[in-house]
């Protein structure tokens, strides 16, 4: 028996060794990337097991459990950094929990501001030296074909925050993670979204966030601007609302919204056209999606700039028309 015991503690042992010398020689074997160089992005306040998660998901050939395992074995599972990494081929499991653990991060900083169009937004990436502009050359839809994206317009479906990026990463991969980022939080605010909305999608959500986004001017008056919409929606009444006039006036706005733009008809002109307008007209912030999913009840149907930020609400035509005299000058101001 005790011979047995002896020959048992042997085979365990010499298992042991083995099993820890194919460990050894797993994590400090290259990793599968699905390009070179390959950008990374651990988010602010992640566990370990989410770092993982977000290695594999970026496009690293790596078992998320093992990658968490070997990180906490080591003690490094608290010591991983936030921030943009770029890994290239020849990368090993060790020498990726390195450099994370490190920070060795190389990355600039792109703030997507809220109310920005997508036409905005790529003039912005384009001033940044530090990326690579792959999208210099792609028409708004050849982006979005880069990105997976079935949609007719990429209007509004950025999320506006601040992206740190590998410095000589991609544009695209920018935006992709833009993209993510609007499409997980719109899933998200339209599953908690109010039963009695008179719209039928996420996407008509989104479109209703952006006339909120675009007509506020202080962050409190984002649920009434939204009720009002709501409001005038649910008894057939035009939204009328300049933003998008303004839109569909593209590059030909220049500044000065007149009484003809307003009775000129286009898919975008709320004057002429009931309903919300065919795509987005910005992008929306989370304030606005939340603003635009939960709307107050309010017997609002008008409201007009005060010239501080913020809008004074009407209930009745005769109402509105003395705000509209109280606070602006010009009849086009009117909503």
């Amino acid at each position: 028996m005790r011979l047995f015991f002896r020959r048992l503690l042997l085979a365990l042992t010499f298992l042991g060794l083995i099993f820890l010398l194919l460990l050894a020689w797993r994590v400090t074997s290259p990793l599968a990337l699905r390009s070179s160089p390959l950008d990374i992005e651990i988010e602010q306040g992640s566990s370990m097991r989410q770092v993982a998660r977000q290695v594999a998901s970026a496009g690293v050939d790596i078992n998320p459990w093992l990658f968490e395992a070997l990180a906490r074995a080591s003690g490094h599972a608290s010591r991983v950094k936030a921030g943009s990494y770029e890994i290239t081929e020849g990368v090993t499991p060790w020498s990726l929990l390195q450099k994370l653990v490190r920070g060795d991060a190389s990355q600039g900083e792109f703030v997507l501001v809220d109310g920005w169009t997508f036409r905005r937004l790529r003039e912005e990436l384009a001033r940044l030296p530090a990326l690579k502009a792959d999208t210099a050359n792609l028409t708004d839809q050849e982006v979005l074909a880069r990105l997976g994206v079935s949609a007719s317009s990429a209007e509004g479906l950025f999320m506006p925050d601040t992206y740190f990026y590998a410095k000589g990463g991609s544009d695209l991969a920018l935006l992709a993670r833009a993209r993510r980022a609007m499409a997980r939080q719109l899933d998200n605010a339209w599953s908690k979204r109010d039963a009695d909305l008179p719209i039928s999608s996420p996407y008509e959500a989104l479109i209703m966030a952006s006339l909120v986004e675009k007509e506020t001017g202080i962050a409190d008056d984002r649920p009434r601007i939204a009720s009002v919409f709501y409001n005038r929606l649910r008894i057939g009444m035009p939204l009328q609302t300049d933003p998008t006039v303004i839109y569909g006036l593209g590059q030909n706005f220049d500044g000065n919204l007149r009484k003809i733009d307003l009775q000129t008809d286009t898919p975008y002109n709320t004057y002429t056209r009931r309903g919300l307008p065919p795509t987005p007209i910005a992008m929306p912030s989370e304030a606005a999606l939340a603003a635009a999913l939960h709307p107050p009840r309010t017997p609002y149907l008008y409201f007009v700039a005060r010239g501080d930020g913020s809008s004074e609400f009407s209930r009745t035509l005769d109402e509105h028309n003395r705000a509209v005299a109280r606070y602006q000058k010009r009849k086009g101001n009117n909503r």
